[in-house]
């Protein structure tokens, strides 16, 4: 996990942190899924084909099977000695000075070396007559085309697609050994929060994060628990907590310094080791990270901005760490600004921002209000554009890196 910082120190970066986050996460046990439940999952290990694909030589196209050596030239005719159609029990073979009609999909009979499409032929009197010289290999699909036997389909380490399901069926498996969604117990702190629904007294504000982060953890890959709201108090903190079985524990709120921010030393208390405790990034400069025990424990600004914004970054890494993924950081993409922006400060920004293709390429431009209590903009973004720390003034037309939001499941 590395060297513990001490509260006080400077912040880290954003890089530095997302390193101690992943690097200090191990990734969760493993179960046997269904095909058809497999979808996102992460494969335990590499997984190899059961079978060849195709099984035998099969046909590309409809027409006829020949030896190419026998229809040198247009006005050739050959006898029809028989058909073959995918799905028959034994490869035919074919006669010497015959062709045979074959469909696609099956298999090219034995001695047979190409075929002619039917477009390029007539039928005569039980004879067919070849307008094409054939081709030799032209039309067939050899065997093992698309995989052989005991080849490596699918690597360890990345989320299944549809893609890939497919392919797995395709050679035999009927399901595949993958990690098992990450337990996620997701805990807000504040005085001030209520949950959605309730009654709203004075100096009382709804809980945004929770039901967000909720969200966001089954939509990338996890099991979601839900630990409700605890009040800025050791005990009602450490009684949310109880006797959690989570494979990662992620708090919002009361991770700074101040006298009502109780969640650092309520968890020392239960024998938490940080890791560290601010970055250098805005929004999102409180966030801290230690293991409880065994378990991670990632702390979340209480601002909703701030939250999400450090999920895109953070959360997201430490859930594909812990179900197994080998890459599971932030997409960087390049877009050219479509107004200015200013110069920023000490800290990276990730300003909300729309992005558009604009002739093919994609366009980006900065919300004018960047104040992190800012919930709806973030809504209404689609990105964030990454600015580091101490860059300088950009013009219009310039290429910067962005983070996009409507390619990312779930936000």
């Amino acid at each position: 996990m590395g060297i513990e910082k001490p509260f006080g120190k400077s912040a880290i970066s954003v890089e530095e942190a997302r390193g101690a986050i992943v690097s200090a996460i191990r990734p969760v046990g493993m179960e046997r899924v269904d095909l058809p439940e497999a979808l996102g999952r992460v494969p335990a290990a590499s997984v190899k084909a059961l079978t060849t694909s195709p099984p035998f030589d099969v046909s590309a196209m409809d027409g006829y099977a020949v030896r190419a050596a026998e229809v040198p030239a247009g006005g050739t005719a050959l006898p029809l000695s028989g058909a073959s159609k995918a799905g028959i029990a034994a490869v035919p073979t074919l006669a010497p000075g015959t062709c045979m009609r074959i469909f696609t999909g099956a298999p090219v009979p034995a001695g047979a070396d190409a075929i002619v499409i039917q477009e390029d032929v007539e039928a005569e009197d039980g004879r067919i007559l070849f307008r094409a010289a054939a081709q030799r290999g032209l039309y067939i699909r050899k065997a093992g085309l698309n995989f052989a036997e005991g080849a490596e389909i699918v690597a360890a380490g990345r989320a299944l697609t549809a893609r890939d399901i497919g392919l797995l069926a395709a050679s035999g498996h009927d399901g595949v050994l993958v990690h098992r969604r990450p337990r996620v117990a997701v805990l807000s702190t504040g005085d001030e929060l209520v949950a959605s629904g309730a009654r709203v007294g004075p100096g009382r504000i709804f809980d945004a994060n929770r039901p967000a982060l909720l969200a966001l953890v089954e939509a990338w890959g996890g099991t979601a628990v839900d630990l409700g709201i605890a009040g800025d108090d050791d005990t009602a903190i450490t009684t949310a907590l109880g006797s959690l079985d989570a494979d990662l524990l992620l708090i919002t709120g009361g991770a700074s310094v101040g006298d009502h921010d109780r969640v650092r030393p309520a968890l020392q208390a239960l024998g938490l080791s940080f890791s560290f405790w601010k970055i250098r990034m805005r929004p999102g400069k409180p966030l801290m990270f230690g293991t409880l025990g065994a378990m991670p424990v990632l702390g979340l600004p209480g601002n909703s901005v701030s939250a999400l914004v450090c999920a895109v970054l953070f959360l997201k890494s430490a859930i594909g760490a812990l179900a197994g993924q080998d890459a599971c950081g932030p997409r960087f993409e390049n877009a050219r600004l479509a107004a200015p922006i200013g110069k920023t400060g000490e800290r990276d920004d990730y300003l909300r921002a729309t992005v558009s293709f604009d002739d093919g390429e994609l366009s980006v431009e900065a919300f004018c209000e960047q104040d992190s209590s800012m919930l709806a903009v973030l809504a209404s973004a689609n990105a964030l554009l990454f600015r580091p720390a101490g860059a300088a003034p950009a013009a219009a037309g310039e290429i910067v890196k962005v983070v996009r939001l409507d390619t990312l499941q779930g936000f």
